[in-house]
């Protein structure tokens, strides 16, 4: 980003423009961008870090933003739902390019608002979105165009469902049909969990209006494994692959979460793994998407199973994974930029898309209680250990400012990263640097990337 200071005012502006040489004998013309970032959370702190690298951005907004994303970033207050007062923000500031990173606004139909106002924007469009926003959609979108994944069945009718797992073979899987916060699929061992499980998601409603209908599907074994994808509406290119650990206890105990930690590149994501799912899933995916009259423009996260009978699908996302993000763009070398808006132009078949040849691993650090019920507004110590520490970031998920303090306002706080040469050391980094780091309540995992052991022995 070519000024440091985010929260400067005009003048100021206009004379660090002046202190960076431009004049008129300039034989290149400058590109001076100003970009919005809608959400609020790690994603969206790793993205706004990412942007704040191109030479060619010289202001950040964020709507809503966080206390981290602040240091890069103009914090608006204006709700990511808000599509209207978004769409008309941009307009007023002369936004020359947007950046949808949460799943809700996507799904919602924002991009298509702001489309409809002549505004630049990055993200699907709310008839591709739905990709993630219902499981139903994407599961029957594999079967037709024979895409691998878990053999499945959907309900909408509760005693369908309940009659339907009388003649299943456990463990078995039920999903949510709609959006849920990461947390509306449940791993049933038992036709009485199961039962359970079915009255919670279409009965009590626990997940809201995503439970109205839900998926039922086989259990899959094996490596979970996430691969972003930058998507143009034909043309497809998979970033670095990651892992990410979801349940909140060590050893994969407790609740499913929003994301304990992460790690990138996966040891078993291999070049044979990799050829396959372009051949059978990547491409197909997108040519799928095309022929629905649904063309896809911008992040598909898939969430994969390395299973015996090869890798299957086991979920897409319309946007980057949090905290897959916070492991995934730092080790991007490519300007995010000039990606951006090869996706909307579809001229992504132009771009050379480039990553580092290290690792990263991310421990996300929550507040005790995640992800049922904690307290909030605990100062957070150590933050200033992160600056000009070269490989080390800490990116905000659950902050606010109260005072002079920047306090805990969520479940899961910091995303603490660090890369290294190999994912060893990186993850002895990143356990380093979340010592650095103290609040009240403060609690993570301790065995993030415990797959890198048994990969190697």
């Amino acid at each position: 980003m070519r000024f440091a200071n985010m929260g400067q005012d005009c003048e100021s502006c206009e004379t660090a423009e002046q202190s960076v040489g431009l004049s008129e004998t300039n034989d290149t013309e400058e590109i001076f961008m100003k970009v919005l970032i809608v959400g609020s959370g790690g994603r969206e702190h790793a993205i706004a870090w990412k942007v704040a690298q191109s030479p060619k951005v010289d202001k950040i907004y964020c709507a809503p933003g966080n206390a981290g994303i602040a240091e890069y970033a103009e914090c608006v207050d204006i709700k990511a739902m808000e599509f209207e007062k978004l769409a008309a923000f941009a307009k007023e500031q002369a936004v020359d390019l947007t950046v949808i990173g949460m799943d809700d606004p996507l799904v919602g139909g924002v991009v298509d608002v702001f489309e409809a106002q002549g505004l630049r924007v990055f993200g699907p469009r709310k008839n591709a979105a739905i990709l993630e926003g219902s499981k139903a959609f994407s599961k029957d979108l594999m079967k037709k165009y024979h895409i691998p994944t878990a053999a499945y069945e959907n309900f909408t009718d509760a005693q369908a469902a309940l009659d339907y797992l009388k003649t299943a073979k456990f463990p078995i899987v039920l999903k949510a049909d709609g959006l849920a916060l990461g947390k509306g699929v449940l791993i049933c061992n038992t036709l009485k969990e199961a039962e359970a499980g079915v009255r919670q998601i279409m009965t009590d409603k626990k997940f809201g209006d995503a439970g109205n209908c839900m998926v039922i599907e086989e259990f899959m074994t094996g490596r979970e494994v996430s691969v972003l994808s930058y998507v143009d509406g034909k043309t497809i290119k998979p970033m670095t692959s990651a892992q990410d650990h979801k349940r909140a206890g060590d050893g994969d105990t407790g609740l499913n979460t929003g994301g304990m930690g992460t790690f990138s590149p996966s040891p078993f994501y291999t070049e044979e793994v990799d050829a396959y799912c372009r051949k059978y899933i990547y491409q197909p995916t997108v040519d799928a998407m095309a022929a629905e009259g649904r063309p896809f423009k911008g992040i598909i996260f898939f969430g994969l199973m390395l299973t015996a009978d090869g890798p299957k699908v086991l979920e897409y996302n319309a946007r980057f994974g949090d905290p897959e993000a916070q492991v995934v763009l730092p080790r991007m070398k490519t300007d995010i930029i000039d990606v951006f808006e090869a996706c909307i132009d579809g001229t992504l078949d132009q771009v050379d898309l480039e990553f580092e040849d290290n690792a990263a691993v991310c421990v996300v650090l929550a507040s005790e209680g995640y992800p049922v019920s904690y307290e909030k507004g605990y100062p957070i110590k150590g933050l200033d250990s992160f600056k000009d520490k070269k490989g080390y970031y800490v990116f905000h998920a659950g902050t606010a400012k109260s005072g002079d303090d920047i306090v805990t306002n969520g479940g899961r706080v910091l995303g603490v990263t660090a890369t290294g040469a190999n994912l060893r050391e990186a993850r002895k980094n990143a356990y380093e640097a979340a010592s650095w780091i103290s609040f009240e309540n403060k609690f993570c995992r301790s065995d993030i990337g415990k797959a890198i052991d048994e990969a190697e022995g």
